[in-house]
């Protein structure tokens, strides 16, 4: 992925974030014709740090066996998870000057690592185990997932899990850094009135990134 040096993260905890908050990845390897993409739910082990470095790092994902994608992970290629962060339609409307054009604010994290996918039982069902917990207690609303825990063990024969383990990151924040801060400043209202799609999300991250602080901080 091409990012130019001003869209750039430049703290560790952004990307981080970034995987945390937005766990549906999308796993991309080679095929026989043209790349494989499935869209999967992403998971850190139990025990791993939350501050922990991504590099290096191993996470859990799962996709359905039957999936042609599964028998391509047998020889551990070379992989890549996207993790996409919200993302908007910026109007120039918000700029005040002319001619100008429109661009799309957006936030996306890819990690390049190897795929080792897992064969025993009990590790896949650890797997389905660890997503639902986390999952739950991050998006859930109080479901106890130790009930379904038999139910899990009967269906975890068509699951295909894995561990990915995290060679680099590359990471795209483009949230109009290239802009003055009063513009900033008026792009984020604009997003927060949006009241639809990431908007709101997309506005509390260039919030938390400090953009359109000197236009706030002088008002």
């Amino acid at each position: 992925m091409y990012v130019p040096p001003m869209y750039r993260a430049t703290h560790d905890e952004w990307p981080r974030a970034i995987v945390r908050d937005y766990p549906l990845a999308t796993l991309v390897t080679n095929g026989p014709r043209t790349p494989l993409a499935t869209h999967l739910p992403v998971v850190r082990p139990p025990g791993a740090p939350e501050d922990g470095d991504l590099v290096g790092a191993t996470l859990w994902g799962h996709l359905n066996r039957a999936n042609e994608h599964w028998r391509a992970l047998a020889d551990r290629p070379a992989a890549v998870l996207i993790f996409t962060g919200p993302n908007s339609y910026i109007t120039p409307a918000t700029y005040l000057t002319s001619p100008a054009a429109p661009t799309w604010d957006f936030v996306s994290v890819h990690l390049h690592g190897r795929v080792e996918p897992l064969d025993s039982r009990e590790e896949s069902l650890d797997v389905v185990k660890q997503t639902a917990e986390v999952f739950e207690a991050a998006f859930g609303d109080g479901w106890a997932a130790e009930s379904s825990h038999e139910y899990f063990g009967r269906i975890v024969g068509d699951v295909g899990a894995f561990r990915f383990h995290v060679e680099s990151v590359d990471s795209m924040f483009k949230l109009s850094q290239e802009k003055p801060p009063e513009v900033q400043a008026r792009i984020m209202a604009s997003l927060g009135e949006a009241g639809r799609g990431t908007a709101l999300e997309l506005c509390r991250i260039m919030r938390l990134h400090g953009l359109g602080r000197d236009e706030v901080e002088g008002t």
